[in-house]
């Protein structure tokens, strides 16, 4: 009779088990198990995600802020490197497609090249190359949005290449319009700052 109650009541303490790690399924999961429900972050850790952020967008500002004070602005007369450059390749571009696709007529997949895109496209490029020359943030700003519309031309262009020649000469074009990208950066910041002289 010992040994019946002694398992009946073995029985009732493995029931009452199984039901309670049913019941939360936390406790029912294996350590180290995927599936398991991550624990919730304590009060302090809730409480403390909002400074984290602060502290964040502190330490951005105080990045930019040091960035802004290295910059020294514009003298009179004066013209970044880079941008004279990009003046000079949207001057090139503007030269060469009046010559190669309306006086040469260049032909693109079998057809003319039309003399109206050619002669609109020559003139936005014109009058980019002009904005550089005068050091205007709009110019440099449009030479910006093209260099990044051709980087990605490009980068689609490379991986469809099919000849080591293409793929040279779109690498050669990918890393010159990456590097007048980077270095525009710089002088729009600079053609922006408030002691430049006419700002």
């Amino acid at each position: 009779m010992a040994q019946r109650g002694s398992r009946k009541k073995r029985k009732q303490r493995r029931r009452a088990g199984g039901a309670g790690r049913a019941g939360n399924p936390r406790s029912a999961a294996a350590p180290g198990d995927p599936s398991a429900p991550a624990p919730e972050a304590s009060p302090a850790e809730k409480d403390d995600a909002p400074q984290t952020m602060a502290r964040g967008y502190a330490r951005g500002r105080a990045k930019d802020e040091a960035a802004r004070t290295r910059l020294v602005p514009l003298q009179e007369g004066e013209r970044p490197l880079a941008v004279t450059i990009a003046g000079i390749v949207a001057l090139a571009l503007a030269v060469g497609n009046l010559t190669l696709g309306y006086i040469a007529g260049l032909e693109i997949q079998g057809e003319k090249s039309s003399p109206v895109g050619v002669g609109l496209f020559a003139a936005v490029m014109l009058v980019a190359a002009y904005g550089c020359f005068k050091v205007r943030y709009w110019a440099v700003l449009g030479m910006q949005a093209l260099l990044a519309l051709t980087i990605m031309v490009f980068s689609l262009l490379i991986i469809r290449a099919e000849s080591i020649g293409a793929l040279a000469i779109g690498l050669a074009v990918l890393l010159g319009s990456g590097a007048l990208f980077w270095f525009l950066i710089k002088s729009m910041a600079r053609i922006q700052m408030p002691g430049r002289p006419g700002a």
